[in-house]
Order: C-alpha cells, then structure tokens, then sequence
C-alpha cells in the first residue's frame, strides 16, 4: 500500500482511457484518498463510479485565474491536506499540430503552452498551501528531447514543461516538495488525437518494434504505476527527474 494514508489529488481526468483516469485507480489500490479535477465535472462524475472508490471531482480550467484562485477553498471541502498532485492537462489548437508548424500563428502556440507547460506551475502554486510538510508533484510528459512528426508546438510545450518540472524542483526542494515528471510511450487517448501515428522510425519501425520491452498503446496502467511509485514515499531524494516509461525506445538511438 504505497500511498496508505495519503491523499492525491489527479487532474485533467476526461475519459476512462486518459492516463489520469489510470493513475486514479492506481492510487486507489494503493490506499491514497483520490481527489480529482476536471475541465468538464459533469461528465467525469459518471466516470468515477467505474473506480474502486467514488472520488469527488471539482471543476478546474488551469488557465482561467478566478479557478485558481478558489481551488483551494474548494479542495477543502475534501480535506484539509494533500500529500501529492497529478499534473496531466494538455492542449493544442489543431492549428499547432499536424505538420502546420511553420505557419502557426502565436495564439494557438500560446494556448498551447500555457495550457501545456506554464499550467504546471499555477497548478503547483494554487496547490502548494495544502501540501503541509512537503508532498510529491508528478507530471505526465512527452519525450521532447527531439522532434516528433506532426507533434508541432505541443512538443516545444512540452520541452517548455519540462524546464518548468525542473525550476519547480529547485524552488520547491526547500519545501519538502518533489517535482518529477513520467515521460509515456505513444497510448491510445484522447490526448493524442490529431498526431500523427507515424512511427519514430524512418525505416518503417513502429514503437513497439523498437521498444526492446514491447509498448502495447492501449495499455496505460505501466504508466499509471509510475506514477504512483513518485508519488510514495519511495522517491524522498528524487526531484526534477524525467522517468521514461516508453518501453525503453528513448534509449535506443533510433
């Protein structure tokens, strides 16, 4: 029971096959209290009751100030405490993915990053007075290391999130407050519609043939574990650390 007694608060939960729905589940199993947000409660609030415990969903937009702001207030309607956060929210227009990249305007990339990578840090911020005595924040990433065919501007948000993953570490270390990020293979969600499924490979390869592991695109609970594992107490000396769990084909050099 890695996270018995804690309480964990996932964002960005949509449909049943997002990663943060997983996350959640996994949570659960392993003893947390699941507090969760969502751009659309409504819907997410018939979801939980798929879950092994219903959770409480609390509407949150990370890009609407006046949300910030009260999420506190509203959080504490269910609990007084948090000891760890999923950040799993990102967005792009159309516009900024799909090959379009020289001709995206700045709106739609500056959606893209503060709903992708600047989200991180408000969501910290608005969150941090509740995590007495330190916590765990973990982010869902997108290996941005190199360019990925038709990923656009969402991959320089992601790039952008993860130096955000890193200044949070260093301001945030003082605190008690661990700030890593779990960087997945390409999964089946609704995150990725709109990208390309073009494999890494110019050869024709596709992820799971170069993922010396196997990568299977339905299967998001190798993640979700991952997830749970920086939540716990188990990483107490990691922070600013990017966990790939992609089956290993960032280590390949294809």
């Amino acid at each position: 029971m890695l996270l018995a007694g804690k309480r964990i608060l996932v964002t960005g939960v949509i449909t049943e096959s997002s990663i943060a729905y997983h996350t959640a589940v996994e949570a659960q199993r392993a003893g947390a209290e699941v507090v969760l947000t969502s751009i659309r409660p409504r819907l997410v609030r018939r979801i939980v009751e798929r879950m092994p415990e219903p959770a409480p969903v609390v509407e949150l937009d990370v890009t609407d100030a006046e949300q910030l702001r009260t999420l506190p207030d509203r959080l504490a309607e269910h609990g007084d405490r948090f000891d760890g956060v999923l950040h799993s929210i990102a967005y792009a227009p159309p516009g900024a993915l799909g090959g379009r990249f020289m001709q995206t305007p700045w709106e739609d990339v500056a959606t893209a990053v503060h709903t992708s990578a600047y989200s991180l840090k408000s969501l910290v911020a608005a969150v941090l007075p509740m995590m007495k005595g330190g916590g765990a924040v973990v982010g869902l990433d997108f290996d941005a290391s190199v360019s990925w065919p038709d990923y656009d501007w969402m991959g320089v948000a992601k790039a952008g999130l993860e130096s955000t993953a890193r200044y949070l570490a260093r301001y945030l270390g003082p605190q008690g407050v661990r700030v890593n990020l779990v960087a997945a293979g390409p999964l089946n969600t609704l995150a990725a519609n709109g990208v390309s499924d073009a494999p890494p490979d110019e050869d024709g390869g596709t992820w799971a043939d170069l993922a010396p592991l196997g990568w299977d695109e339905n299967l998001a609970t190798p993640v979700a574990k991952a997830c749970v594992a920086l939540l716990s107490d188990y990483f107490t000396a990691t922070t600013g650390e990017i966990v790939h769990v992609d089956g290993g084909v960032h280590a390949m050099g294809f």
